[in-house]
């Protein structure tokens, strides 16, 4: 929400909840055990850096299988699963 409130303001964080209410996409909560993979994410990518919200998305992908995520932060490219894969980005 914070980027793409920078990037296109109000309207497109509107279009974001418009498909959250739609159920096209979910909101997760972290379960039991995300945050101890989110605080080595961030010491992992230390260099990149990795901030919370990216290693949410990362620790959500990989609790709930999936390889797709949306994001418009540009730098997402480089973070990789647990397995070494690379996430399929959307936009």
């Amino acid at each position: 929400m914070h980027l793409l409130d920078r990037a296109f303001g109000w309207p497109a964080q509107d279009s974001l909840w418009g498909l959250v209410a739609k159920e096209v996409l979910q909101l997760h909560a972290p379960v039991d055990g995300e945050w101890q993979r989110m605080r080595v994410l961030m010491h992992d990518y230390a260099d990149t850096p990795m901030d919370l919200a990216d290693a949410s998305v990362v620790a959500a992908a990989e609790t709930l299988r999936q390889r797709r995520v949306f994001t418009v932060d540009r730098h997402f490219y480089v973070y990789r699963q647990r397995l070494g894969e690379a996430f399929d980005v959307v936009p």
